[in-house]
């Protein structure tokens, strides 16, 4: 079995920040691109299959682990990591690659389609979502009222809040409510893939957090759908209390031509829960 190497490196984005990024295999790039306040790890399946037969890029959004958070909070938002990912393709000599974003991925690349089109091979949206997924998750319709609390306090004593997020997010009782929520599937997953997840969310300082969040929340992506000619592949797992069915089903009957997968019992991480399947239907759409 020929071994895969990783080729490692950062680079200085638009507006300084540096972006740090894997490369593994060789052929048509594909650039994985995960959601907010989550790592690499989340796409490990995928990068062992395809980095077989494809050039496998991952990156680390800007303020997450090995990128370096922006001089301007102001640049914490879905459009800076779009310009990050034209920075990262120009500092690897790409002119177009194909793209797999995962649930905050998707806008991010929604936003990217927007800005260079010419550099869109095809798109695969995994449990996405093109607008505020907030109103309704978990079932319930009090996420925004949180964060807004949270939000108001943070500023009075930073320290205090940041400790209680590291708190909060790394135990093992938010491990297993994440997972009966419909962010995983606890049948389905491996326990270190969401013990890896629950620490690298720890990690995020709540200055970084807070402002993509609410990027996140105002972001509305539904008129650039139409425009999009590249092909795509939109997947979504029918038990994702994150970002239910409809968000997916929604993108699917904006963008022409896209092709709908819905996959049983999938939670809103379908890329871990069923990683052969996942894979088969990529790289079925892929070739």
């Amino acid at each position: 079995m020929t071994e895969i190497t990783k080729n490692t490196g950062s680079l200085s984005s638009f507006d300084g920040t540096s972006i740090y990024y894997e490369v593994r295999g060789s052929g048509e790039p594909i650039i994985f691109v995960y959601g907010i306040a989550c790592l690499m790890n989340h796409w490990h399946h995928q990068i062992d299959y395809f980095s077989k037969s494809y050039q496998v890029i991952t990156f680390d959004i800007r303020g997450h682990h090995k990128s370096t958070v922006p001089e301007n909070l102001n640049n914490l938002t879905i459009e800076s990591i779009a310009q990050d990912i034209q920075s990262l393709m120009t500092h690897l000599g790409l002119q177009s690659a194909h793209f797999a974003g995962h649930s905050f991925g998707v806008p991010i690349l929604i936003q990217l389609a927007a800005m260079s089109p010419e550099k869109i091979k095809s798109l695969i949206f995994i449990n996405g979502f093109s607008k505020n997924p907030i109103k309704g998750m978990f079932g319930l319709d009090v996420v925004e009222s949180i964060f807004d609390l949270v939000k108001s306090q943070y500023d009075h004593n930073p320290t205090l809040w940041n400790s209680l997020w590291k708190t909060a997010t790394n135990n093992q009782i938010s491990m297993w409510l994440s997972g009966l929520a419909g962010g995983f599937n606890l049948r389905l997953t491996q326990f270190k893939d969401i013990e890896i997840y629950a620490k690298g969310v720890a990690q995020i300082p709540l200055e970084v957090f807070m402002p993509l969040f609410e990027d996140l929340m105002k972001f509305n992506g539904d008129d650039h759908l139409g425009h999009i000619k590249a092909p795509t592949l939109i997947l979504s797992g029918d038990h994702d209390m994150v970002t239910p069915l409809k968000f997916q089903e929604e993108m699917h009957s904006l963008i022409k031509g896209s092709e709908f997968v819905v996959i049983p019992y999938g939670s809103h991480c379908t890329q871990l829960d069923f990683p052969d399947y996942v894979n088969l239907k990529m790289e079925k759409f892929l070739s």
